[in-house]
């Protein structure tokens, strides 16, 4: 059985599919910030809809991240190493990427576990 929440006409902001969630593309809540604080933004995004999803940030399978520019990359890797907890690394890929809005400097797309 598949599962959408949140849906609209493009996506939906979660898919559960046999026991896998995954999510849309995850963006800061004010791209007026800098990397870090759009970094931050962009992962309290993604706690919550694990959360709501059934999940949390030690069962994520699988991250994918853009990045603007990959002279972002040592301040968004700062930001992202503190929040994941220690032992439970994604397999992950990150590469620089044209973003939607100009003011965006990172999007994440989440694969996880349900718990």
């Amino acid at each position: 059985m598949i599962e959408r929440l949140e849906t609209k006409q493009r996506m939906s902001r979660i898919v559960k599919h046999n026991g896998t969630i995954y999510l849309c593309g995850q963006v800061a809540a004010d791209a007026s910030k800098d990397i870090t604080e759009q970094t931050q933004t962009m992962l309290d995004k993604v706690d919550a809809l694990l959360i709501q999803a059934g999940s949390d940030r030690e069962h994520i399978l699988s991250a994918t991240i853009y990045v603007k520019d990959m002279s972002y990359f040592a301040d968004m890797n700062a930001v992202w190493d503190a929040w994941l907890p220690a032992g439970h690394a994604p397999a992950r890929a990150c590469v620089a990427a044209k973003m939607a809005r100009a003011a965006l400097l990172v999007e994440i797309s989440v694969v996880a576990a349900e718990i």
